[in-house]
């Protein structure tokens, strides 16, 4: 199911490949219409990358599958003046404005936000970048792993030998398309309650920093600078990734009792009373003796039997498991995180796509519709502005749509 949460809503989304487009599929998600508006012939690069060459050939990369289920494309060149009008009427239109540019492009198009809130003063328009629209880095190109690297976040990321390191998904994108999309939702609430439109400048450097919590806080406030500890939870002690008899188990025992209540299940009881390991600090600064201990044991079984005898015994603790094995486990696919879209564009092919991470009045959140073709929804949208079919076929010969 699609909820209603963001019903009537109407997004124009002009963004490209991930950080924007994740932004616009949350809304989407939640009920949004969202015009996805992209460029005649070509469209969101996204639509040629992903790891199935076949979909990619047909303008229908997996990693625009991925982000776009529930939109509707339209195409629209802004370097053509009559391009341009139906861009105009189309923002007066639509309650929110999403792209992922770098700054001043849009403003060099002659819709600046003084522009675009001279057309439409409820208009909430949100810009989407690497480095936000000022500071002496606005104009430089932005790429994930470039925002991981100029955050810090790969220097914490491994372990003393091998950080700096990738974090093993574009999570800087995630990030800033998360933070884009609470911004819009925050935005519309001033909207319905004043009428009043906003501007939003949203930074994927300065969303990934702000993401890093403890990271960030242990310098700011304890003027500690952070190192990576590959996979240690810097906090405490035990707690990170062990190994068992066939695999890895992460176990977080970061409470004084959980510790007590490991040592127990693992039958290590003098472990408590040993003076290495007797407090939460003697355990950190004794934490590779530790593990050393608990591996002695943790190797003589499966890390399924651990799980089941930790979990038992209150201890958090759990399988390290991969990307195919975490989709299929008990808890992802009770929860109905992905679900299966029959998408026509594909001759009646079904997708597998994810739905939102948040559940709405008890039940999950699916896309409401299939990814789009390039265009697909060109002409149903410019009718509804007031074009006939003829002015519809001439912007086309014109190269305007």
């Amino acid at each position: 199911m699609s909820p209603a949460l963001l019903e009537g809503v109407r997004v124009l989304d002009m963004t490209n490949v991930l950080s924007g487009p994740f932004a616009g599929y949350q809304l989407a998600l939640m009920g949004a219409d969202v015009l996805k508006l992209e460029v005649p012939g070509a469209g969101d690069l996204a639509r040629q990358l992903g790891a199935d060459p076949e979909l990619s050939d047909q303008n229908l990369g997996v990693s625009f599958l991925a982000q776009n289920a529930g939109k509707r494309s339209v195409t629209l060149n802004l370097k053509h003046e009559q391009g341009r009008e139906v861009f105009a009427r189309l923002v007066a239109e639509v309650d929110v404005l999403l792209e992922n540019f770098r700054p001043g492009v849009l403003e060099r198009l002659g819709f600046g936000w003084d522009r675009l809130h001279e057309i439409n003063p409820r208009l909430v328009y949100c810009a989407l970048s690497g480095f936000g629209a000022d500071g002496p880095m606005k104009q430089r190109p932005a790429y994930d792993q470039v925002i991981q690297g100029l955050s810090g976040a790969m220097s914490v990321t491994g372990t003393p030998d091998t950080a700096p390191l990738r974090v093993g998904y574009p999570m800087c994108d995630s990030i800033g398309g998360t933070v884009a999309a609470f911004a819009v939702a925050s935005a519309l609430l001033r909207q319905h309650r004043t009428g009043q439109g906003a501007y939003l400048d949203v930074s994927m450097l300065d969303a990934t920093l702000a993401s890093m919590g403890w990271v960030v806080s242990d310098y700011l406030i304890a003027g500690r600078e952070p190192t990576p500890m590959g996979n240690e939870n810097r906090t405490s002690a035990p707690s990170g990734t062990f190994e068992t008899a066939d695999g890895q188990l992460n176990i977080a025992a970061n409470k004084q009792e959980q510790f007590e209540a490991l040592c127990a299940a693992l039958d290590r009881q003098e472990l408590t009373t040993d003076p290495r390991f007797v407090s939460r600090e003697a355990r950190k600064n004794n934490r590779d003796t530790l593990r050393k201990e608990l591996e002695k044991t943790l190797r003589t079984r499966p890390a399924e039997h651990w799980d089941q005898v930790l979990v038992l015994a209150g201890v958090p603790a759990a399988p390290v498991l991969t990307v195919p094995q975490a989709l299929h486990s008990p808890q992802v696919v009770h929860r109905r995180l992905t679900h299966r879209v029959a998408t026509p564009a594909l001759e009646g092919r079904e997708l597998t796509l994810l739905g939102s991470a948040a559940h709405v009045d008890g039940e999950s959140v699916a896309p409401s519709g299939p990814p789009p073709r390039l265009g697909e929804h060109t002409d149903e949208v410019l009718e509804a502005l007031g074009y006939t079919p003829d002015d519809i076929a001439r912007l086309r010969e014109n190269g305007a749509i």
